[in-house]
């Protein structure tokens, strides 16, 4: 472990690169099939294996993705657009080379504003988002010296958003990494899932003497497959730096592999220089030209934004910053809930139970939005029950609701009369219920009397306990004050 005095001499800087695999029906640039977890190289053809004579095509979808990350990310989008061969070798990769663009990217600049724990904000620079392939994947079982490859991922397409080396704490990456996957996942261009690979990360890590104007020697950590590995991966890697510039040692630019189960670092090979990739122009590709009328019919298509969201419902609904947080964080809920808030004006009300039963339902079921069976006209019609009175918060949620959960033939109001939980608000109903709690609890109401005014709630749940749970609780609340004060 570090200590303060040497946390404090040194800053971290981060630069982070992650990969999203594109949700589109083809690969990048051949009409094989882009799915997952079909029987080895079932989804290859001489164009993906990069056999002679065979020509590649770009995949006008996956313009049209980069496009929208682009616009969601606040880049300037590249109107000339080229692709070149990035030259290294790895046995997954059939072609011997990577198709990739280089000195254009689609996209260019831009920033991504990230929240922190603590309720601050940060905009975070991006250095550019660029389209490429995907190469194969290395498998290697257990017991087994031979690698075995699987080329349908080959040609998947993929989108690399780069940031400037503008991050500072692992706190920061992680909050950055799970922007980007929201925002992949709102665009409905990547579905996020870094356990499957469609999305993946490599953290460029270097630290310097604070107030230096130059930045340390960098190395990349490769292999983390989740947003805590990756602050984990950037933790490590801060120590260990600090470690060997403090013994005198120099730091090796490298790529470096992380091990999750042992939470460290292991080198893999020495970092290469741009050179060794030797870059050129892709001779079978035509240059890619956005047009004006292309790009605007892009924007016009964008969805709304989670930011967008959050602003609204803040600001329209009137919501917490807690609140908004919850319900943006999720595209499908985002949208459902907004949905609601046309059926009804109680909107914290809707925040409400979406936050509670609502979220119970789906987490105890495993079960997305989409599937919830309450409409959002029903649930509007329960959150009114609830406002005009006629039915206690508990019944609603705990009965009427899961009355509806089953079947929606019968309206809330119409469940709450059949199982007689209207609540009685009638004073001269209520009263001799009250008297009856009170009569039952003589030495509770002396206590009460000498001071110990923290009894009322005992009351109200035996008053509650005595109307099977009927009685209106600010009508009872106020008869019972009367009584017990008088």
């Amino acid at each position: 472990m570090l200590s303060e005095e040497l946390r404090n001499k040194y800053q971290l800087v981060i630069g982070l690169e992650v990969h999203a695999q594109l949700l589109t029906e083809s690969k990048m640039y051949s009409s094989d099939s882009n799915e997952y977890g079909k029987l080895p190289n079932t989804l290859i053809s001489a164009i993906t294996l990069g056999h002679p004579g065979t020509l590649p095509k770009v995949n006008k979808k996956a313009v049209e993705f980069a496009v929208r990350m682009g616009l969601a990310c606040n880049c300037e989008i590249t109107r000339w657009n080229i692709f070149s061969r990035k030259n290294y070798f790895y046995p997954d990769l059939p072609k011997g080379y990577q198709i990739t663009q280089d000195k254009g990217p689609i996209c260019v600049g831009g920033f991504v504003p990230i929240e922190l724990a603590d309720g601050s904000q940060k905009s975070v620079k991006l250095n550019r988002i660029h389209m490429e392939e995907d190469a194969g994947k290395s498998i290697h079982l257990a017991g087994e010296t031979d690698t075995l490859v699987d080329f349908n991922r080959a040609g998947t397409p993929l989108i690399e958003i780069v940031t400037e080396p503008d991050l500072r704490t692992p706190e920061e990456a992680y909050a950055f990494l799970a922007e980007i996957k929201k925002l992949v996942k709102y665009l409905d261009v990547c579905d996020g899932n870094m356990e499957e690979g469609s999305l993946r990360c490599d953290a460029n890590v270097s630290v310097m003497l604070k107030g230096a104007s130059e930045y340390g020697k960098k190395v990349e950590v490769k292999n983390m497959n989740s947003f805590r590995n990756v602050a984990r991966a950037i933790e490590h890697e801060h120590e260990r730096i600090i470690h060997l510039l403090e013994a005198g040692e120099e730091v090796i630019s490298e790529t470096r592999t992380f091990d999750a189960a042992t939470g460290t670092t292991a080198s893999m090979r020495t970092k290469e220089d741009l050179n060794d990739y030797r870059y050129f122009p892709e001779p079978d590709l035509s240059p890619i030209v956005i047009s004006e009328e292309w790009l605007n019919s892009i924007k016009v298509s964008m969805p709304a934004l989670p930011r967008q969201l959050y602003d609204k419902f803040v600001e329209q609904y009137g919501l917490p910053a807690y609140d908004a947080n919850f319900l943006s964080e999720s595209k499908d809920v985002a949208l459902w809930f907004d949905r609601l808030c046309t059926q009804t004006s109680n909107y914290k009300a809707a925040s409400n139970w979406m936050m509670g039963p609502v979220k119970s339902y789906l987490n105890e079921t495993g079960k997305e939005v989409a599937e919830f069976p309450i409409t959002a006209e029903t649930l509007a019609s329960l959150i009114a029950l609830v406002e005009s009175e006629k039915v206690s918060f508990s019944a609603a949620s705990q009965t009427i609701f899961s009355e509806l959960l089953q079947s929606q033939k019968e309206s809330p109001l119409e469940i709450a009369h059949r199982l007689n939980l209207i609540q009685e608000s009638d004073e001269s109903s209520l009263k001799p219920v009250i008297e009856a709690v009170l009569a039952e609890n003589k030495t509770k109401v002396a206590e009460y009397k000498s001071g110990k005014k923290g009894l009322l709630g005992m009351f109200m749940g035996q008053v509650m306990k005595k109307s099977n749970g009927k009685a209106d609780p600010k009508v009872a609340t106020k008869l019972l004050t009367e009584l017990l004060e008088n």
